[in-house]
């Protein structure tokens, strides 16, 4: 496993100054530290530091030859894997954006975003070469690679000088779903994803301390931060990065047995996969030591299973996109398998990271007031790409990221998640908007008014539930709707079930009281999400 004895990670040359908080100097410093060190084990390719250094810089030299250059964006769409990390990390070397489409989409979404980002190239992970002939026609893609064909195209190069990127350039942009249908490109630079780094060092932050002989599991989607953030922390701390294509539990097992993973991020509805697979009970957690959850809320009684079963110190994680992920944590030593009150927190904000809860005036509110959940650090994005004005919705002038969420401090300065204050759905750890189902069921020849709401779910946490009007004279079939939601969105955005009603609930301006929809569903759960 690992070069050396266990010890905590100490500042590296790469960590001393906010300046070098870069891909570049990483890369560099862990090359000449620990060139025979895995970096990267996945199901394409697996690098040692020292050819992971050696790859990305021949990828720079690529695009360079192509014609892209720092603040151009690449387009990957595809599974987790070697290659997609590869050029990800060339890309932020140089100061090109990133851009990962969830494999998860339809063409049609993914070919929209591809387009919005304005990608210069596409790269196809294995067994998406179907959409290259879409993909290519878009007007500011010159080329469009195979995951074959980008091996040897970064392989031939020689490598050369570059500029490389500072820490304010932009790297990364990951799209979440806007509430008007569209998602938004959050676009994310090289201080945002390590800025934190600073202000843990000495803290003794489990989400931060490693030591030496540790292994990174990546099994979430790269197109989240939960999949391309595990592969940040892994090349931030000089640790090899265990990737899996796609979450799958006896996958995860292997990983944990065969490869020494000790750290892994995994939403709620994974985590209880995990819990359900028969070979969980036998597997061996020796090595194991952390388990981070979060993307959506957890059942208590499925974290008090989990505990007892894993053996593993649990955090719980809570961010956002927006804000590079993680912005608050509950530590390990706020988890016990009785279960207690603070399990039920999001735990408290991480050093350097600012929160607070206000009205809907912008003031701070007191313990257990519940307002909007608001963070200021230097996680936070650069914006939306090419959406000033959605930015500044976000986005105070002063710093602030509103979070959308609703909720409160205790008085020892926990964060507690009441609400949504937008009508975001989490399911299984993805983001579904209303606005973007509704959107594609209005076309339904049968149908003519439809709102969206998340009821709870057993297994994913919240379920798309579509509550469906029809038109004078026409009968609604529930198996029709989905169908014809199926052929238009990714299948995790396809409503579960759909009730047929006489009218829709509204305010008096006519807006549609989806609260009203949702309550019968969560009647007697303690909050208003699952």
């Amino acid at each position: 496993m690992a070069d050396v004895a266990a010890q905590p990670m100490k500042p590296t040359t790469a960590e001393r100054t906010t300046d070098l908080f870069t891909f570049d100097a990483f890369l560099r410093f862990w090359a000449e530290d620990r060139p025979q060190r895995a970096a990267l084990d996945g199901p394409d390719r697996a690098l040692t530091y020292r050819e992971l250094e050696q790859a990305t810089a021949q990828a720079v030299a690529a695009m360079q030859a192509a014609g892209i250059g720092k603040g151009d964006r690449i387009a990957w769409f595809g599974k987790n894997s070697t290659l997609y990390f590869t050029l990800f990390y060339a890309a932020a070397r140089l100061g090109v954006v990133m851009v990962p489409i969830g494999w998860r989409l339809a063409p049609a979404e993914a070919t929209w975003i591809a387009g919005d980002a304005e990608a210069k190239a596409v790269f196809l992970g294995q067994g998406f070469e179907a959409l290259a002939d879409d993909l290519a026609a878009l007007p500011t893609v010159s080329r469009c690679f195979t995951q074959s064909e980008a091996w040897g195209w970064i392989g031939q190069q020689a490598r050369g000088a570059f500029d490389a990127a500072g820490p304010d350039d932009a790297v990364l942009q990951l799209y979440t779903s806007g509430t008007t249908g569209n998602p938004k490109g959050a676009v994310l630079s090289n201080l945002n994803l390590f800025g934190l780094r600073k202000q843990s060092i000495g803290n003794d932050q489990p989400y931060a301390t490693m030591t030496d002989d540790e292994a990174i599991l990546i099994a979430m989607p790269c197109a989240h931060i939960g999949g391309t953030g595990l592969g940040v922390m892994a090349v931030g701390s000089g640790l090899p990065g265990i990737i899996l294509s796609e979450f799958e539990p006896r996958a995860v097992f292997d990983a944990v047995e065969q490869k020494g993973v000790t750290r892994f991020f995994i939403v709620p509805a994974a985590l209880q996969m995990l819990l359900n697979h028969p070979d969980c009970a036998s597997v061996d957690y020796s090595r194991l030591k952390y388990i981070i959850y979060g993307a959506s809320p957890i059942p208590l009684v499925l974290l008090r299973e989990c505990i007892a079963m894993f053996k593993a110190d649990f955090i719980q994680a809570y961010g956002m996109t927006e804000t590079t992920g993680t912005i608050c944590m509950l530590p390990p030593e706020d988890h016990c398998v009785e279960g207690n009150q603070r399990m039920r927190s999001a735990g408290k904000p991480l050093p350097g990271v600012e929160v607070r809860v206000v009205d809907d005036s912008g003031k701070a509110l007191g313990p257990h007031e519940i307002g909007e959940i608001q963070t200021r650090s230097s996680n936070n994005m650069l914006g939306y790409w090419n959406l000033p004005e959605a930015t500044a919705k976000t986005m105070t002038a002063d710093g602030w990221i509103a979070t959308g969420d609703a909720g409160y401090f205790d008085e020892d300065g926990y964060v507690y998640m009441h609400d949504r204050i937008k009508d975001m759905i989490i399911t299984g750890g993805e983001n579904v908007y209303p606005a973007q189902v509704e959107s594609a069921i209005y076309g339904h020849p049968d149908v003519l008014e439809v709102a969206v709401i998340g009821v709870p779910d057993e297994t994913w946490g919240e379920a798309v539930k579509a509550v469906c009007v029809p038109k004078p004279g026409r009968t609604i079939s529930p198996q029709s709707v989905i169908e014809w939601t199926r052929e238009r969105l990714a299948g995790f955005k396809v409503p579960k079930s759909v009730d047929v009603i006489d009218a829709l609930p509204r305010n008096p301006s006519g807006k549609i009281l989806r609260r009203t929809l949702r309550e019968p569903h969560w009647s007697g759960l303690e909050r208003q999400v699952n």
